[in-house]
């Protein structure tokens, strides 16, 4: 038995001898070289694997520097190095220089590089041992890269989509602004205070952009640039010697206020944000929507910059190694008519509230305001932070998009109630005995009680209540329909689901939880209190909805968009004829009198929303005026201002909307 242990002992020294002396060959040689590569362990590379003569003529530091460096700059990714065998062993015995193909593949900032490399390995004896060393040059890092050669990275910015409304009026614009600049040589130092104020910075700052390495006497230092719409402000500063004002590119806003909200701004990438953009192509320095449709088309905007990696040869030949071609932004059409919201603006800037107009047969929406305002021109070109202080606390609140908000719809819910109360069987011409100002059910109610403005009729049809706004009359035909058929009945209009809107737009909704729970809370909902919320577009498309003959097109924002229907069989054309025709007596016969304008059939709902805790104490007033021309109905209109208590209630908002369809034609 010790015999045959020993016998197998023994073959397995003269086995392990055998493999300790067989020869190193030039294919394992090169992939284990392939495997340090593509782990980008360069030191290892260089020491092990590298001929006498390359590492003669490179130094290690700058083999490995070079790598890591160009790898880093050229954000390579996916680094793959491959070396195929061949199916049939190769013979090399007696040789002493083989060439073998490897295959090299990256993925880079401009794109893919893929190519093949023929390495020469050479047989070397070092410290009394054979081995294969690999014959490097520099075209192991690019192909056709030589000595002296530099390896550049171009860029060609991407032209940024550019935003117009349905008659191509542009909102958004690859356009100009002013830069203030100073030359040195020119300007007198006792201006500076002087200047600095007018910038809103410091003379400390200013000193400092004039200080820097690259600034000759003559040459103009910027130091802040001003939109167009600013020019009051740039023909001040151009007063002072030496301030000068030349155009640079810049985006532009030409409607400024009148479209800020909707459209939004570019602004400085934030380290957050870079966080979540940087695998998409952005770099630091970008920037990005901020807001409005500039955000929310980001991507479809931005486009794509061009990016190549090309080598300049020493005589100046350029060869470009890969290369992603510039692809420009999409331009984008909105239904919006921007002369319209122009021309609204004007009459609303100075209130707190919002407006929405919309073409009640096709859905185009016309108009999307959000007042008071703010000019987008100085976020894109950086606001000074007195100025943004000064925006952030103003009590009205100019930065607040109001037009995404959902408020009490006050009693312009009372249209919408009519068309459900007569889709449930109600008589239009059933009349209710209302004798007094203030009525409850029973003693049920407590001490809550239902209020009414006017007292003009104590025997009220739907005629009347809608002409004189009788929160009485809809809170007994909100108790007649029921909670079950009132919730129902707005669920056909679109409360408690999400509005088919390309601009996100808060849902309109029956109640916090979506359900009536209590008689009060249904006779207060019927007349547009209670926890009732719409947002100011679906107020203007359920009155649209009701002029369109009971059916609601799909709100749309963009041109190229098609239209479509989105609620239908709101209630019969015969009810939708009866409800315009008291639309248009709220005007002419009713509280809305002030509405009425010379040429035109005015006819709409106004309404007043209570903002308070409780029965009895004193709150803020929401008004709001939902109307359309019936010579001309192809635009609803709906305007909501806040706190109007102090100022007639819903009646100012009348005011205000019919100034506006006096200016717009």
């Amino acid at each position: 038995m010790k015999k045959v242990w020993f016998l197998l002992a023994s073959m397995i020294v003269v086995l392990a001898l055998t493999a300790c002396q067989e020869k190193p060959k030039p294919d394992d040689r090169l992939q284990a070289y392939t495997d340090l590569w593509n782990k980008q362990e360069f030191e290892k590379m260089y020491d092990t694997y590298l001929t006498s003569s390359t590492t003669d003529t490179y130094k290690k530091e700058d083999f490995v520097k070079r790598y890591k460096d160009l790898y880093k700059d050229l954000e390579v990714d996916n680094l793959k190095v491959t070396y195929k065998k061949p199916k049939e062993e190769q013979e090399f015995k007696d040789k002493e220089e083989v060439k073998l193909p490897i295959t090299i593949q990256m993925k880079t900032l401009a794109g893919e590089i893929k190519y093949e490399k023929e390495v020469t390995l050479t047989k070397e004896k070092r410290e009394d041992k054979e081995n294969w060393y690999i014959q490097w040059d520099t075209t192991f890092i690019l192909p056709n890269l030589e000595e002296g050669d530099k390896v550049r990275i171009g860029s060609t910015p991407a032209k940024r989509g550019e935003i117009f409304d349905r008659n191509g009026k542009p909102l958004a614009i690859n356009g100009q602004a002013y830069e203030i600049g100073v030359v040195p040589q020119d300007f007198n130092e006792k201006d500076l205070d002087k200047l600095s104020k007018l910038l809103e910075t410091t003379p400390e700052y200013i000193q400092e952009q004039m200080g820097q390495s690259w600034v000759k006497p003559s040459h103009l230092v910027p130091l802040k640039k001003y939109p167009l719409t600013q020019k009051d402000k740039v023909e001040e500063l151009v007063k002072i010697g030496g301030v000068l004002s030349p155009k640079t590119e810049a985006r532009e806003y030409p409607y400024a206020e009148a479209t800020a909200h909707l459209v939004g701004h570019l602004g400085n990438m934030t380290a957050e944000k870079y966080k979540k953009l940087k695998d998409k192509g952005y770099s630091k320095e970008d920037r990005v929507g901020i807001r409005g449709l500039e955000q929310l088309f980001e991507e479809k905007l931005r486009g794509q910059s061009g990016k190549s990696i090309y080598i300049e040869k020493e005589d100046g030949e350029i060869e470009t190694i890969t290369e992603i071609p510039v692809k420009d932004g999409e331009d984008i059409t909105l239904t919006i008519d921007a002369e319209m919201q122009k021309t609204l603006y004007q009459q609303m800037k100075t209130e707190a509230g919002t407006a929405t107009a919309i073409h009640p047969e096709t859905g185009e929406v016309l108009s999307l305001l959000s007042t008071p305002s703010y000019d987008p021109n100085e976020f894109v070109l950086g606001i000074s932070s007195s100025r943004y202080k000064e925006l952030e606390e103003d009590p009205k609140k100019p930065l607040l998009n109001r037009f995404s908000l959902a408020y009490s719809p006050g009693s312009t819910m009372k249209g919408i109630t009519s068309a459900v109360a007569l889709n449930n069987g109600l008589d239009p011409n059933k009349t209710f005995s209302i004798p007094d100002k203030q009525w409850q059910k029973d003693s049920s109610w407590g001490d809550y009680k239902v209020t009414r403005v006017f007292t003009n009729d104590s025997s009220v049809d739907l005629e009347s209540a809608l002409k004189f706004s009788d929160n009485i009359y809809f809170a007994q035909v909100g108790l007649d329909i029921g909670a079950e058929n009132f919730v129902n009945g707005l669920k056909k209009f679109g409360f408690g689901e999400e509005i088919p809107f390309t601009y996100p737009i808060t849902a309109s909704q029956v109640s916090n939880d979506g359900k009536i729970s209590s008689e009060i809370q249904l006779a207060d909902s019927a007349f547009g209190q209670g926890e009732i919320l719409m947002s100011v577009l679906h107020l203007a498309n359920s009155y649209a909805g009701i002029i369109n003959d009971g059916t609601m097109m799909k709100p749309i924002l963009l041109d190229s968009e098609k239209s479509g229907e989105w609620k239908t069989d709101l209630l019969s054309k015969e009810h939708a004829d009866l409800l315009k025709t008291n639309f248009r007596k709220v005007v002419t016969e009713g509280i809305a009198g002030k509405a009425a304008v010379e040429g035109r059939a005015i006819a709409g709902k106004t309404g007043t929303a209570e903002i308070k805790s409780e029965q009895g104490t004193t709150g803020t007033e929401n008004g709001s005026f939902v109307s359309y021309d019936q010579n001309n109905p192809n635009m609803v209109l709906a305007i909501l201002l806040e706190d109007v208590e102090d100022r007639g209630g819903s009646t100012h908002t009348v005011e205000v909307t019919k100034r506006f369809y006096e200016s717009w034609e």
